[in-house]
């Protein structure tokens, strides 16, 4: 499969099941999963002919593992980052002592007054992988790094949560915790 393809099939994946599952006429349960049979039937029936196989591929070779599939194989979820209700029902978990956020420079005034937002999303993504959060940074400008005291956030009572692809979610990170990463 050229990369194109490969890109656009996970960018569909990614609208569909974290954003507009009803642009393909699904509805997600309430953990955010979907059987992959129903997922492959409405993008046909929306002029999108993917297979189980060109899903899994994208499932499993993608530098983001957005997806997870259930352990019977017969669902498909993203693991972050929706913008629709669903609970993913993470375990709270002990972050390391630093984590990263990217973002462009041009962020940094409003990061460093009101912290980091979740936005539209449930919860704020962090990483221990500089290079990921810097590409990521890429996206929207001129990038930058952001470190996160995840220790001391962590001890001060704000909970973590770490998916299956590595990335750390928590709700909000207020200013105080905050510095840039040179």
């Amino acid at each position: 499969m050229n990369k194109d393809k490969f890109k656009r099939v996970s960018k569909s994946l990614s609208y569909v099941l974290r954003h507009r599952p009803d642009a393909i006429g699904i509805e997600l349960d309430s953990a955010g999963w979907i059987a992959v049979d129903e997922l492959l039937q409405a993008f046909a029936h929306h002029g999108k002919a993917y297979t189980r196989g060109l899903i899994e591929r994208v499932a499993a070779e993608s530098d983001k593992r957005r997806f997870e599939f259930s352990a019977d194989g017969a669902m498909i979820r993203a693991r972050q980052g929706h913008s629709v209700e669903v609970d993913l029902a993470y375990e709270p978990a002990t972050p390391p002592d630093v984590l990263y956020h990217g973002t462009a420079r041009r962020n940094l005034d409003s990061i460093f007054e009101r912290g980091l937002l979740k936005g539209k999303r449930h919860h704020v993504h962090l990483s221990t992988d500089r290079d990921t959060m810097w590409a990521v940074g890429q996206r929207h400008g001129v990038p930058v790094l952001i470190r996160v005291d995840a220790k001391r956030m962590h001890a001060d009572g704000c909970a973590f949560f770490v998916t299956g692809n590595e990335v750390w979610l928590t709700e909000h990170v207020p200013a105080e915790y905050l510095s840039l990463d040179e």
